[in-house]
């Protein structure tokens, strides 16, 4: 399993050709009180760097982007549900969607953990 970081606060962890993303710590952190979640629905195509979900804050809306190519194969209910699990696990349960890879060379450009935490550090 490897875990990956963009510059746009999502992440990315692979396990196989499976990919599951979410947004980091920091992104929840800075969003705040979480209201509202929406995830792609399974089937969709989405090209690297596509507006892929919504996240809704007490403070402001933002577009979840997908850090790579893929078709989305699952969307997290559960946050739809209880948008609060992004705000108490952002970088676990409160993941967004899974994807199946379509060019895993788009993973090159991404962040390792320690790069990101950081970079997102002097943010």
């Amino acid at each position: 399993m490897s875990l990956y970081f963009t510059k746009e606060h999502e992440w990315i962890r692979v396990e196989g050709d499976t990919a599951t993303v979410g947004i980091s710590e920091h992104a929840q952190h800075a969003l705040g009180d979480i209201v509202f979640a929406e995830a792609p629905e399974p089937g969709r195509q989405l090209n690297k760097g596509d507006e892929a979900a919504v996240v809704e804050s007490v403070k402001a809306a933002s577009d979840v982007y997908s850090p790579i190519s893929g078709e989305v194969i699952e969307a997290n209910q559960a946050i739809a549900d209880e948008p609060a699990l992004i705000n108490t696990d952002p970088e676990g349960e409160g993941w967004f969607f899974k994807l199946r890879l379509t060019d895993r060379s788009e993973l090159e450009g991404l962040m390792d953990e320690p790069s990101y935490r950081e970079w997102s550090s002097k943010l």
